[in-house]
């Protein structure tokens, strides 16, 4: 396998959906701005939306996948009997959640959006449209189970390109917003819903070459079965703590106007470099990782796990300092449009200012979950990532009457730190992973370049700050030049002070 080949893969994908995913948040901007229409239809999308990111960004890969290639090395047959109990129990139980969640869907949304209740209006209108997006988590899980497949026989593009069809099916529902006008929250509900189902078929038509599904009502509940059932709920809570953590503000946020709306433009931001920093690497080491460790190839394992986080931090640092030092112009350039006002770009540039302070670490919970993930234990990061939830609840619910919205993304921060160090001092303590003299080495020098680049950003963006003003309409333009010459800035200054070779491309594990 070639880590840099393969997660580039993953990652082009990736980037291509969250450009299109940027395209369609911009015309929200534009069409709803930070308002009432705004605040309910991001609780109906945030809903299904992040059990999208819980199974396909991760966790159900992370419980699937070891399972999955430890059948694979035994033979085809027994891998696919084993991959049908999995198909057959998922149609039945995600079916009777969404009939189940479909008819309590007030006490759901309840839940979800308490702050919504005093508001009658609101709030049924947040519970019209959960129910009709809800059942997008049944087809998208089910997605999920063929791109875990489909991953498992180191295929990663198809399911990375997967999610491209919600933002071009949302994309094309905004074109007819003007037409729409205050339906355009039903349509756009419906358009998500929709595209789950066209994600569904996409995968089902290409996962055909590896594996046949058949549907039956009945299925062995056998050991194996448990065994994987057993790992897939820590598995999601702790491959998804930081969408958990994510989930939790917008239930506190729902509490005070418009943060809802802040803190979903400023999420859509940082989650660009996560999927590709945490996400992509996670996913693209899990099966190889899976292997070595049946195999017990130590030292290939502590090779691919330090190449694995290094390149983590080589994405991951210069993208939290170019965040610090822009986050308004950022969040300015990208949606300040239409009804978007000046009020709400500062008020979500400041969310995405504190986020910054903790993408590293959401990047390396990825990295360091799958590290467990690969030898069967999800119980370790489970426990971790319950710690940290709560650390996020306590603190947010601490000081939220005090300075509002503002403390969720600090508190997410703070409490993803908490979770990273926590994983890597268990990880030393059962001696799963070691730093090795190509770490230590590298380390410092993308500290360095990190900070170098930040120096030049911060004095470009000074050169053209008139330029990227709020009431300027060619503001995106020169934001992405600005960005553009900082990250060749970060390329070079990384390859001329040995942080990066050019022969790290080429390397295979």
């Amino acid at each position: 396998m070639n880590l840099f080949k393969s997660t580039t893969t993953f990652s082009f994908f990736t980037i291509l959906s969250r450009i299109l995913g940027y395209i369609r948040d911009i015309l929200i901007a534009i069409f709803l701005g930070s308002g009432i229409l705004a605040d309910t239809f991001f609780v109906a999308f945030r809903i299904p939306n992040t059990f999208r990111r819980l199974f396909s960004e991760g966790s159900f890969n992370s419980a699937f996948v070891p399972s999955y290639a430890s059948e694979l090395s035994k033979g085809k047959s027994q891998a696919n009997n084993f991959a049908n109990d999995i198909y057959n129990f998922l149609v039945i139980s995600l079916f009777s959640l969404v009939l189940l969640i479909e008819i309590f869907m007030p006490y759901f949304v309840f839940l979800i959006a308490p702050g919504f209740s005093g508001d009658e209006e609101k709030m049924q209108l947040v519970i019209n449209l959960t129910r009709i997006t809800f059942p997008f988590l049944f087809f998208i899980s089910i997605s999920s189970f063929f791109s875990a497949i489909l991953n498992s026989h180191n295929r990663f593009a198809a399911a990375a390109a997967a999610p491209i069809i919600l933002n071009i099916v949302l994309i094309t529902t905004l074109f007819f917003a003007k037409l729409l006008d205050d339906k355009l929250v039903y349509y756009l509900s419906y358009a998500v819903t929709f595209s789950g189902i066209i994600q569904f078929i996409f995968l089902y038509i290409v996962v055909k070459k590896f594996y046949i599904s058949k549907f039956k009502f009945k299925f062995k509940l056998n050991e194996k079965v448990r065994f994987f059932f057993k790992k897939l709920l820590p598995s999601i809570f702790s491959s998804g703590v930081v969408q958990i953590n994510i989930l939790v503000g917008t239930i506190i946020a729902s509490f005070q106007a418009s943060a809802v709306s802040y803190l979903y433009y400023a999420d859509r931001i940082y989650q660009i470099n996560l999927a590709i920093a945490g996400v992509a690497i996670s996913t693209v080491i899990l099966p190889k990782l899976s292997s070595l460790v049946d195999e017990q190839n130590n030292l290939e394992i502590k090779n691919i796990q330090n190449k694995a986080l290094e390149l983590s931090f080589f994405l991951s640092f210069p993208a939290a300092v170019a965040l610090l030092i822009a986050s308004e112009p950022t969040i300015s350039s990208l949606f300040g449009y239409g009804s978007f006002s000046q009020t709400a770009v500062e008020n979500s540039s400041k969310a995405l200012f504190y986020f910054a302070f903790g993408l590293p670490a959401f990047a390396m919970i990825k990295v360091f979950s799958s590290f467990f993930f690969a030898r069967h234990d999800t119980k370790t990061p489970f426990l971790i990532s319950i710690f940290s939830v709560f650390s996020n609840i306590f603190i947010s619910l601490i000081f939220f009457q005090k300075i509002g919205f503002i403390i969720l993304p600090i508190a997410t921060s703070i409490s993803s730190w908490i979770n990273a160090i926590l994983l890597y001092i268990f990880m030393r303590k059962k001696d799963l992973f070691k730093f090795n003299d190509l770490f230590k080495f590298r380390f410092p020098r993308i500290v360095f370049a990190s900070i170098c680049m930040g120096v030049i950003l911060y004095f470009i963006l000074d050169m053209v700050s008139l330029k990227i003003a709020y009431d300027q309409n060619l503001k995106a333009f020169y934001l992405l030049c600005t960005f553009f010459i900082s990250l060749i800035s970060y390329f070079l200054i990384s390859y001329f002070i040995k942080a990066f070779k050019i022969s790290d491309i080429k390397i295979r594990y």
